[in-house]
């Protein structure tokens, strides 16, 4: 007998047919004679709405509020799946974060999974039960309602699997695996059979909305098996697992767009030791990531410094970093919210080089500037007039030969 856990995303619950056959999948792997265990996201469409609520009323909602707001799609659906099992003659159970409990910290709208606690649903599992727990929420240790991110039900599953040692997580989805970029950008898009935990990692970090990045990471630390596959077919999908020597072969195995994004420069910084760790402290508190930083060589003393925030944090950012620009001493505060940025990933990048180069290259020539870039041992990032998105996206897939399996070089 193996424990599986599944996790469907809001397209596959958005409505009570989709429901119904969500249903047939879970019993399908339930009739093999496994346990089973389901997440579950809010149907389509419902976590937009419920925002969209809130910021009827206010730009900034309260962060603990908004939580107990969302929280309550994922609450529908979990019922609603269970109710659908039942009918079919199945024994099923419904499970919110708070009754299980999964434990987070306190980051409203981010939170953190510290512990799930396991005992209440080996009971049910043992007794034949399969298993529905609401995605993307959590409990803080006030009682606090939490919510994990958007995209934060695929972490549920994952950090499901972690917890009860499943044998393996299969993240059920609109798509029917991981590609060599967005088949809704470039038809030339391949279907990978595997990726490692580490490309999927840079993947997820830099735009790729198949998986939550939080998810990756659980599964890379606790060594889950994550098989992402379509909702709507029974083909296999792709594999994210431990990397092996033949992943190195390829170079670079996807390229990734992000337009969520947002630069913010602060113009003539004085050039002083602690002034960095000052502005980054302040952003960090409040719970925002920063991605690329770029800080101009100091001619006069002074220094422009330029980041990077997802734009969904940008109202929030700029309140933060103009409270403080006095105080450090910046001149002014600027921020451009049409910028992109495009991204190559492959394990291959380690050993091979003049990679860097063709990339440049390739943009360089269409004519597309390049205005901050960032790398890691098998990433490089560039950020871009937003424009020119979908056709950098393109020209590098073609670069590198991406629609052809094992290219080397």
């Amino acid at each position: 007998m193996a424990l599986v856990v599944q996790k469907f995303g809001g397209t596959s619950v958005g409505s009570i047919e989709r429901i119904k056959n969500v249903a047939k999948r879970v019993i399908k792997e339930y009739e093999k004679g496994n346990q089973v265990i389901v997440t579950v996201s809010a149907m389509a469409g419902e976590t937009n709405r419920l925002i969209a609520l809130a910021k009827e009323i206010t730009d900034l909602p309260d962060e603990r509020e908004l939580d107990v707001l969302v929280s309550t799609g994922e609450q529908v659906s979990v019922a609603l799946l269970a109710i659908t099992l039942i009918k079919m003659g199945y024994k099923a159970k419904s499970y919110l974060g708070h009754q299980i409990k999964i434990l987070t910290d306190s980051a409203f709208t981010k939170a953190r999974i510290i512990n799930i606690e396991t005992d209440k649903i080996k009971r049910d599992l043992d007794n034949g039960y399969i298993i529905v727990v609401a995605g993307f929420q959590g409990v803080d240790e006030y009682g606090n309602i939490t919510t994990l991110g958007r995209g934060g039900s695929d972490t549920t599953g994952v950090a499901l699997a972690a917890a009860f040692k499943a044998d393996v997580c299969d993240i059920y989805t609109d798509v029917d695996g991981i590609y060599t970029t967005d088949p809704r950008i470039y038809n030339k898009a391949r279907k990978l059979k595997k990726i490692s935990y580490d490309e999927m990692l840079e993947l997820a970090s830099l735009g790729s909305k198949v998986l939550q990045i939080r998810s990756v990471e659980l599964a890379k630390k606790y060594k889950v098996p994550v098989h992402v596959r379509s909702s709507f077919s029974d083909e296999p999908g792709t594999i994210v697992c431990e990397e092996d020597s033949d992943m190195e072969k390829v170079v670079v195995s996807g390229v990734s767009c992000n337009k969520d994004e947002a630069r913010i420069t602060l113009v003539r910084v004085p050039d002083k030791p602690g002034v960095a760790a000052k502005l980054f402290g302040a952003i960090s508190a409040g719970n925002i990531v920063v991605d690329m930083i770029i800080q101009n060589s100091s001619i006069d003393g002074t220094t422009d410094l330029t980041f990077t925030v997802p734009k969904s944090d940008l109202k929030k950012t700029l309140n933060l970093v103009k409270a403080i620009s006095d105080e450090i001493g910046a001149k002014d505060v600027l921020y451009d919210e049409g910028i992109a940025k495009v991204s190559i990933v492959g394990l291959g990048m380690r050993s091979h080089s003049g990679v860097a180069a063709k990339m440049f290259e390739v943009l360089g020539n269409a004519g597309i500037n390049i205005l901050m870039i960032s790398t890691s041992e098998i990433k490089i990032s560039c950020a871009i007039d937003e424009k020119y998105t979908e056709l950098a996206v393109r020209l590098l897939h073609d670069a590198f030969e991406l629609d052809k399996e094992n290219v080397e070089g």
